[in-house]
């Protein structure tokens, strides 16, 4: 009986690793729970372009929120997950979509932690904010610039006043999940000094802490090393 039970109990592990891989494959995802402190950590990737409600090329690498949603909401109904890690490399897009993630990763209950690594321009500074604690790497960089839009623009004043009610969404949400003042960020928004043909602020690694935006420069060492002591600070060891 004891044979049955190994061999069922090594099916079962056998078969969450193939799972796991199928998500690292998939969507970026994976689950870290081979650590001394037995906690279970998913580990959330936003990589390439915000994908919307419009489909981008097949050549294009994206983030799908029609995928990311759902699995934030599992993430907080699951009592087997005791935290999560958001890794973020994005050139931004769709900014309904990308505040819409961003303010599912704020609601969690749960720990979280971001760590910036290649980039985390336009609409990835709300979710790089999102979580309750925030990493960059040295070399990681954060682009902010104005609300852009795709297509034809009627030029109107309810088409600029739309456009300044989305900046002042996002404006408000980075402000308040994060040190940096709104009136600061919108002097980064429309700084005219640094990008030839745009306006807005490149901030590299330590410049984005200074900025209050991102709370400290590290890797992926320090952004699990912090996570597991918030987990644990919530979930002590009985």
């Amino acid at each position: 009986m004891s044979d049955v039970n190994e061999k069922k109990d090594k099916k079962e592990e056998l078969d969450a690793r193939i799972s796991d891989n199928e998500n690292i494959k998939n969507n970026g995802e994976a689950t870290l729970d081979e650590n001394h402190h037995n906690h279970r950590i998913y580990l959330l990737s936003v990589i390439g372009e915000i994908e919307g409600h419009e489909c981008l090329s097949s050549n294009t690498k994206t983030t799908k929120y029609e995928h990311v949603l759902p699995k934030l909401a599992e993430i907080e109904d699951a009592d087997n997950i005791d935290g999560v890690m958001l890794l973020l490399n994005t050139v931004g897009g769709d900014i309904e979509s990308g505040l819409a993630i961003a303010e599912m990763v704020a609601s969690l209950s749960k720990p979280t932690v971001s760590l910036v690594l290649g980039g985390s321009h336009s609409i990835g500074v709300p979710l790089a904010v999102s979580t309750d604690y925030s990493f960059i790497v040295p070399t990681g960089t954060m682009v902010i610039h104005p609300v852009r839009m795709n297509g034809m623009v009627i030029g109107a004043p309810p088409t600029y006043d739309y456009f300044k009610q989305m900046q002042n969404r996002i404006i408000g949400f980075i402000s308040s999940h994060c040190d940096a003042k709104e009136d600061r960020l919108e002097k980064l928004m429309m700084n005219t000094t640094m990008l030839t043909k745009d306006l807005g602020t490149i901030l590299v690694g330590e410049e984005a802490v200074k900025e209050g935006i991102i709370r400290e420069v590290g890797g992926m060492k320090e952004a699990l090393r912090k996570l597991h002591g918030m987990i644990a600070e919530i979930y002590p060891k009985l």
